[in-house]
């Protein structure tokens, strides 16, 4: 039966009952016992405790439409033992191929089949858990924050955690059995009630389906739409809940432009302890990072730092909590890569070892979240940076039903600096510019210290959100402007959304642990947007929803110059093949507050302060359907820049061997054509990359990075076998090299075994 028939045919049924289409609602019960017997973890659902779990059914779609059953229905169970939370799930399919990038774990949601659960299990509708699997078995989890309620910040599957699963596929459905073990999440085991939700995706219909039936503007993974998983008896305690983690690394590095070799044999471990079932101190004692995968170089034409995730361990569990107060992006009191990284004389970023870290988050009682951490980095002399030390506390409140407000300290020590010395070596961040009364001279930055109080809003039913917040600083060179504030409010509904927010910055506000780019570019600012988009969903064809926007925001500095505003209309087009099309018009003012070099940030600037240039672009952007073996994403920029213009074209072509793995190519050019005087530059960004999984356990990544703008071709080669769970061992490659005759400028290997050890 076809697809459309199947859900005819649902219709029919339940109209002629004289009913509507059953829809499971929010709060919807979902009892949990005790299994009486052992669960064996192998894809096959022939225990008796299974037979007698009560069944999560009639998932609904959430996308294309929230207004049917979804083509092939799910069913989803729990059971617990005292060492183990067990989900199964029965994906009712057909024989159709299912999509799956790879069989490498942490996969991105969007772009595989995959069906997870969703846990609150501090029943504060505000954070958890998710664990979901694919038809082929590879896991991923991830840790929730703000409800789960925005796409973009609320999921981060950097987190990494011990758990067990096993997958077998049949001609009419598949089934997932998982093994989630209660030391490796936290939760409140005199809860009575957790909330929890269940989600799968069927990308090759494109199809997303939820046990609580969700509005298509959410999602439905947000514990707003989530049902009441009922514990008949208390959660069973995890016991003595420490894991250790140690690692040995032994990397060989040489250096062809200083014509040196380094080769280093190190050791250290990362720790986690529960406190109580919902509080944990994390510790690492000398963290190596060596592993992570390297940041994705950009081709950056604003004047603005651009900001790269935070991608090593034992920074992410509660990260919401710590990067809580201010604007991501915008203006952050603490940002964890400010921790173990600097950059060097040539603007490239260096590691900066870590002694020692601890850290306690986590809940105290039903409405208190605390977060406390302390990190000690080395000193550093080739970096001109002395031994310093970092503390982060911060203390959330819940109000109302799922908003809070929270206190925050940052606190930042450079160690044993003395008075400034014109003849010592000091890394930038270090020197200040200070008025003594007479005179500017420079002087060193001893210590710096944020303090703050942020409110934020989020309704029950997700419609409204908003967030209000004031900062201040304190350091040894400033007394006056050293505030931050900020504010947004948005509308989210089926038809319409709405957003305005603002922002205020003194010139000497100063987050030394934190991201506030603004700073670097205006002697203090205020600013504010609005953006609005409209949301149409036709009935048929080929289009699923249809979005014009608009988007205006403005800024001024302290004298009340306006230096920029940006006018954006936009139209969006979501594909019921799953491409989709965005249309961008922008008008932009600028009043330069400084001289600027948009061709060569290092070089000379061409482009003054107080001149105003305002020009017209465009872009242009497709995502082909990401269910094909072959795909491609490529936008397309052209039109006015500055005093003169720009056209470029970037994108990325891949092409999957499933589920093996893939070959993808991104590249990103930029042609900018200034009047003669100003000068002209093309700049190319070229990133081959290649993922090959063997099995679920051995992983390969080698990409390639030429950047003509930074004169550097970079390799990278990451060999990952995860031989036991959430336990590896890495090769690691890495060379940079001149583009011009390919030699090489500098190389590494390292080799890194990990083991986690439960006790």
């Amino acid at each position: 039966m076809s697809k459309h028939l199947f859900q005819l045919f649902f219709v029919i049924c339940y109209l002629a009952a004289g009913g509507v289409l059953a829809q499971n609602k929010q709060g919807t019960g979902l009892p949990i016992s005790k299994a009486n017997a052992v669960i064996k973890v192998d894809g096959v659902l022939d225990e008796a405790d299974w037979s007698r779990a009560v069944a999560a059914t009639q998932f609904f779609l959430n996308y294309p439409v929230d207004s049917l059953p979804p083509a092939f229905q799910t069913e989803a169970r729990l059971t617990y033992d005292e060492d183990f939370l067990y989900v199964s799930f029965v994906c009712y399919d057909d024989d159709r191929p299912s999509v799956v990038q790879s069989l490498r774990r942490d996969i991105e949601w969007s772009l595989n089949d995959n069906v997870g659960v969703y846990l609150d299990p501090f029943n504060d509708f505000t954070n958890g858990f998710y664990f979901t699997i694919t038809p082929y078995g590879v896991q991923s989890e991830g840790i929730m924050s703000n409800g789960g309620a925005d796409p973009q910040l609320s999921y981060n599957n950097n987190w990494d955690n011990k758990w067990y699963s096993a997958v077998s596929r049949h001609a009419d459905r598949w089934v997932a059995e998982l093994a989630i073990p209660f030391k490796s999440f936290r939760y409140n085991r005199n809860e009575p009630e957790w909330n929890v939700t269940f989600v799968r995706q069927d990308l090759k219909r494109n199809e997303v389906s939820s046990w609580i039936a969700t509005p298509i503007q959410f999602i439905p993974a947000s514990f707003a739409y989530s049902g009441r998983l009922q514990w008949q008896t208390p959660a069973p305690h995890a016991g003595t809940n420490i894991s250790i983690i140690p690692y040995g690394v032994a990397s060989f590095a040489q250096d062809k432009e200083e014509g040196t070799s380094d080769n280093v044999y190190t050791a250290g471990f990362d720790a986690k302890v529960a406190i109580t079932s919902s509080l944990n101190l994390d510790l690492t004692v000398n963290p190596d990072f060596s592993t992570v995968e390297v940041d994705r170089q950009v081709i950056n034409l604003t004047r603005f730092e651009f900001q790269f995730p935070e991608r090593r361990q034992f920074f992410l569990e509660n990260s919401d909590l710590f990067s809580a107060p201010g604007f991501t992006s915008l203006t952050q009191p603490f940002f964890s890569r400010r921790i173990g990284l600097a950059e060097d004389t040539t603007g490239n970023l260096e590691k900066v070892p870590i002694l020692y870290g601890a850290r306690i988050s986590g809940k105290l009682g039903p409405k208190w979240r605390v977060g406390l951490m302390n990190m000690q980095t080395r000193e550093t002399e080739a970096l001109g940076l002395p031994a310093q030390n970092y503390t982060v506390a911060v203390v959330q409140k819940q109000v109302l039903e799922r908003s809070n407000f929270d206190v925050f300290l940052v606190n930042k020590e450079s160690l044993g600096l003395g008075e400034y010395e014109p003849t010592q070596f000091y890394h930038e961040s270090l020197i200040k510019d200070f008025w003594n009364g007479t005179d500017t001279v420079p002087k060193l930055s001893e210590y710096n210290r944020v303090v703050g109080t942020d409110f934020n809003l989020i309704t029950a039913d997700n419609k409204w959100s908003g967030k209000a917040y004031y900062h201040y600083s304190f350091d040894n060179f400033s007394d006056t402007d050293r505030y931050s504030f900020g504010g947004f409010a948005a509308y989210n509904t089926r038809k319409v959304s709405l957003m305005s927010g603002f922002i205020g910055l003194g010139n000497n506000y100063n987050a030394e642990v934190g991201f506030v780019p603004n700073l670097a570019v205006y002697p203090g600012t205020t600013g504010g947007i609005v953006m609005g988009d409209l949301k149409f969903y036709p009935k048929s064809g080929p289009l699923v929803m249809l979005m014009p926007g608009i988007t205006v925001d403005t800024n001024f500095i302290p004298d009340g110059t306006q230096t920029d505003q940006n006018l954006a209309l936009r139209y969006a087009m979501n594909f019921r093949s799953t491409a989709l099309f965005t249309a961008t018009l922008r008008n932009v003012f600028q009043k330069l507050p400084e001289d600027f070099d948009v061709l060569d940030p290092e070089g000379d600037s061409v482009l003054l302060k107080g001149e105003e240039y305002q020009w017209n672009e465009f872009e242009l952007r497709y995502t082909s359907d990401s269910r094909k073996l072959f795909t491609y994403i490529i936008t397309i920029r052209g039109g006015e820049f500055y005093n003169g213009h720009r056209n470029g074209l970037s994108g990325t072509v891949s092409y999957r061997v499933q589920p093996y793995g893939s070959f993808s190519l991104t590249g990103d050019y930029n042609n900018i054509v200034l009047p003669p005087e100003y000068g002209s530059a093309k700049f190319l960004l070229l990133s081959p990359r290649l993922d090959f999984t063997l099995t679920d356990k051995l992983f390969l990544t080698t990409f390639v990075q030429y950047n003509d703008r930074y004169d550097n071709v970079n390799l990278n080669a990451r060999f990952q076998w995860r031989y036991k769970p959430a336990s590896d061992f890495f090769i690691v490659y890495t060379e940079n090299y001149f583009p011009e005759h390919f030699s090489s400028k500098n190389r590494a290997l390292v080799f890194k075994l990990t083991y986690w050890l439960n006790i």
